[in-house]
């Protein structure tokens, strides 16, 4: 029959090689990633583990507040969301380990709906699942109404899609990030926490985003993602940001970018989280405690490289890295910057970055 009807014959011979070219590329990438065991090792990590934290403990310099949302479904939609555990457990860690006491707060109190993303879990965000303090702390928040500014040198709104819809109206958030703002004490918030501070009015009667420099989720990133965002969020943050007077600082997508304007710090994404809670420490008046950096913030500097140089130099970077110096590098990072090329129709960034992943693997097995 094939051989009377020989379009048939050729079309089941393409289909069937795009069936294995499509199955060989998924192995391959699946393989790019790092392992089940390797995964499941660092589900086990504890505190104690983490030299940045159980060495050279500094001593108590005041409190920290870090408000999550309540909200657990976007909207009047039936998807589920909440806080990012990264942006809480990463900036969580670096207050603690510079010296401040970490008070855990949400509009409602209690126990507060999370998102984890698996894929973006590090050692520090498994720690902090293990840890029984901060979990005892997650898992009985504050209420914000019951909040006394006074007794914090700092506040930090950590992000999460929920924090859209209960930070921006909420009237006892606006009275803690006036009272500290206008008190010289600092505020903090990353991805869509700066939903926190869009409708706040100083006692002046300006707005505190007046011609403030910020950073925040940008409208790129939500879209890609949510492409019917306008409609499930209230507004989109960027566009928010803007209209209240504030100049946005938009980064490339989905990479570690943050503004700071005295004391107000604002960060684009979960992965500027570490940086923005370390510029925090800063502008508090100390020095960061020294920390190596995540495999996670390597993956970063190499996809900042290739952008601004190419892939030569990133694979240069790469070397140093790990080859030299023996630093992580999360490869995944790299993998999942690919599909993102690859959804944004931009092929030539998609095979560039799997080359780049690909070469982080083989560094891996030679080390």
């Amino acid at each position: 029959m094939l051989k009377k009807y020989p379009i048939i014959k050729w079309s089941l011979i393409v289909f069937t090689s795009l069936i294995l070219l499509l199955f060989g590329f998924g192995w391959w990438f699946i393989n790019l990633l790092p392992s089940k065991e390797d995964r499941a090792q660092i589900k086990h990590v504890q505190t104690e583990d983490l030299p940045y934290l159980s060495k050279n403990v500094i001593a108590n310099r005041g409190k920290v507040l870090v408000v999550v949302t309540s909200t657990d479904v976007m909207g009047k939609t039936d998807k589920k969301t909440g806080y990012e555990l990264t942006e809480l457990s990463r900036a969580y860690y670096v207050f603690q380990a510079n010296g401040f006491d970490v008070d855990i707060a949400s509009p409602k109190g209690g126990e507060p709906p999370m998102v984890i993303d698996k894929e973006d879990m590090g050692r520090y965000d498994y720690a902090f699942l293990n840890d029984t303090r901060a979990q005892h702390k997650v898992k009985n928040t504050i209420p914000v109404k019951d909040i006394d500014p006074e007794m914090y040198e700092a506040v930090y709104f950590a992000g999460g899609k929920g924090a859209m819809f209960d930070f921006p109206n909420n009237k006892n958030i606006q009275q803690i990030v006036r009272h500290l703002y206008q008190n010289d004490k600092v505020i903090g918030a990353v991805c869509h926490g700066p939903s926190a501070l869009v409708n706040v009015t100083l006692d002046n009667g300006n707005h505190l985003l007046k011609n403030k420099k910020v950073s925040g989720f940008t409208n790129n990133e939500e879209l890609l993602l949510i492409p019917d965002a306008e409609e499930i969020f209230p507004f989109l943050l960027q566009d928010k940001l803007t209209a209240q007077g504030a100049t946005f600082n938009e980064g490339a997508m989905y990479l570690q970018q943050i503004s700071h304007d005295n004391n107000l710090v604002t960060g684009q994404n979960p992965w500027s989280t570490w940086l923005l809670a370390e510029t925090m420490i800063s502008e508090l008046g100390y020095t960061p405690k020294q920390r190596e950096l995540t495999g996670e913030e390597n993956a970063m500097k190499i996809l900042m490289a290739y952008d601004s140089y190419g892939s030569e130099k990133a694979k240069s970077l790469m070397k140093q890295l790990g080859e030299k110096q023996n630093k992580p590098i999360a490869r995944q990072l790299l993998a999942a910057h690919s599909m993102i090329s690859a959804m944004q129709g931009n092929l030539g960034r998609f095979f560039n970055l799997l080359g780049l992943a690909s070469y982080a693997k083989s560094i891996d097995n030679n080390a």
